[in-house]
């Protein structure tokens, strides 16, 4: 759950959305904006951009409470660059663009601004990251600003009253899921990264099922193969298979109360006409199937996992 720049997987999407970071740096000034779903890599992508900046050349801020009024905003931009944020507002503008008209020199140090969940900023804080964007020094602009953020931003930033702001917009990208074949090399990509040698192994199929449950949002993927790998690893077995997968994508489902039926929700057949009753009735049968499965599965794992425990607990009597 955490990003690790170090796993960083360079899928086209993640390979064209840091293209575009690092032509948007390339550039020297104006805003860059990454956006997609949730899950979908982009702080892990900001992490791996940021590990490879010069620290020499680079005075880095990072702001994720975007729920923040323009005045709020400013502050928390000068505390992350190390200017006083308390006084006046008049102050703590006075502050940074002292900050970074000093820098605006021949080898100056760049300052680059990374707000995060972007989406949530009110139309004023994004006003005020314009207007700071206007300070300037000897014809350099010391200071770019990253916006990251969820769909929500593209829409945000197509409001008529941030015309002047998408003037400055240098580069934007929308990060999308995997696909199939970039679900299958994620994962393997994840597993060698941490020692893996093909043991277990996976079905080809087992991949496809990983895929249509996750979408391809490498959150998703993690949250599903870490289940997948703690479940094989209590049953002991070296296989990951496509019904493995499958029944612990329907047990995450079920833990998240995802597809799962309203307390008051009934199986109303009344109005059933030309065989869908016979339909629902096959439907609710595959269901209670499913959830035989998933109890005798929990039942195993649990059993398993106690084992284990005792077996720890004793050796450290």
């Amino acid at each position: 759950m955490t990003p690790d720049a170090r796993l960083f997987f360079s899928s086209q999407g993640h390979a064209r959305a840091y293209a575009h970071l690092t032509y948007g740096l390339a550039q020297r000034e104006g805003f860059v904006v990454i956006t997609g779903e949730v899950g979908t890599g982009k702080t892990t992508l900001i992490e791996r951009l940021c590990s490879e900046l010069d620290a020499a050349s680079f005075t880095i801020a990072r702001i994720a409470t975007t729920q923040v009024g323009g005045d709020d905003l400013l502050r928390l931009t000068a505390d992350a660059f190390g200017v006083p944020s308390d006084g006046s507002k008049a102050a703590v503008l006075r502050g940074l663009t002292e900050l970074l008209r000093a820098s605006a020199v021949p080898g100056g140090r760049r300052h680059l601004l990374i707000v995060d969940e972007a989406q949530a900023l009110p139309h004023a804080a994004l006003e005020e990251l314009r207007m700071l964007s206007n300070v300037t020094g000897g014809h350099v602009a010391p200071l770019q600003t990253m916006l990251i953020g969820q769909p929500q931003l593209r829409r945000l930033l197509a409001s008529p009253d941030l015309d002047q702001l998408r003037q400055r917009v240098l580069a934007s990208y929308h990060l999308a899921g995997l696909s199939r074949d970039e679900t299958q090399g994620y994962i393997e990509h994840r597993m060698r990264a941490v020692g893996w040698d093909g043991r277990p192994s996976w079905e080809d199929e087992a991949f496809n099922v990983v895929h249509r449950y996750s979408d391809g949002i490498p959150r998703r993927i993690n949250r599903l193969c870490s289940r997948v790998l703690l479940g094989a690893a209590l049953d002991e077995t070296d296989v990951l298979t496509a019904a493995m997968v499958e029944a612990t994508a329907l047990e995450l489902e079920e833990d998240l109360g995802v597809g799962v039926p309203a307390e008051n929700d009934s199986w109303d057949l009344s109005d059933d006409r030309g065989g869908r009753e016979h339909d629902r009735l096959e439907e609710i049968a595959a269901r209670l199937d499913t959830l035989e499965s998933l109890v005798h599965r929990r039942e195993r794992v649990f059993s398993r996992l106690m084992d284990l425990l005792s077996d720890g607990g004793g050796r450290r009597r």
